[in-house]
């Protein structure tokens, strides 16, 4: 099962790429449909702002052990979301890295995962469903973006082995898109919770129709 899992994933390797790439526009656009001046949202930038002060006096060992964990487990994440049994996760012990290994061939979705997907901030959205509302729970949450961003930006890099196995031209088409998307995920979620992300997804392929309209007019 796994086997034929990996091969639909596969099939959509390029046009995920393709889609997240002509949906970069949408992405900025899209922003001038959030209503930032609100309570919320101080709350969560707050918490964003509070996570990079306290990367700048925090020990740089912890936050890169930290880093590795959640590299290695968006990997087996995605791995047993994809019907492949994770058969070990191991972190080096001086910090430079980790592995993890699981049955099957695998895919592409598996490999980049850990460079667009925020596990930490999704099991916080779960546990955030069922708390009462709350302006600490928005800053908790702005705290995990920032995370996120944190931990995306300082994993891309030359001698990052993953990214060569999915192909830097599906990367440079892919991962902004995703990040982007992800990112605008968590304002919607931020603003009204898992409809808020709905009605983003809709928002991102409305305007994705309208730049196609508008470049359809521009040729003909």
């Amino acid at each position: 099962m796994s086997a034929l899992l990996d091969r639909v994933v596969e099939f959509w390797k390029w046009p995920f790429a393709l889609y997240m790439f002509v949906s970069l526009p949408s992405f900025f656009d899209s922003l001038d449909f959030f209503s930032f001046a609100n309570y919320k949202f101080l709350a969560m930038f707050a918490g964003f702002g509070l996570f990079y002060f306290g990367r700048t006096v925090s020990d740089a060992s912890v936050r890169t052990s930290m880093q590795v964990i959640a590299h290695e487990l968006t990997h087996s994440f995605f791995a047993l979301l994809t019907l492949h049994k994770v058969k070990h996760i191991r972190l080096n012990p001086d910090d430079t890295g980790g592995e993890m290994g699981f049955e099957g061939k695998g895919n592409w979705l598996i490999v980049i995962a850990p460079y667009f997907f925020p596990l930490f901030g999704l099991c916080y959205m779960v546990v955030m469903t069922f708390m009462p509302e709350s302006l600490i729970f928005n800053g908790i949450l702005g705290y995990f973006l920032g995370y996120h961003t944190d931990t995306v930006c300082s994993q891309i890099h030359p001698k990052q082995t993953d990214l060569p196995k999915v192909g830097y031209t599906f990367c440079w088409l892919f991962l902004p898109g995703a990040n982007f998307w992800i990112i605008g995920s968590f304002l919607a979620f931020n603003s009204r919770g898992w409809e808020g992300i709905k009605v983003y997804f809709d928002l991102i392929n409305r305007l994705n129709y309208q730049h196609l309209e508008t470049v359809i007019k521009l040729i003909f």
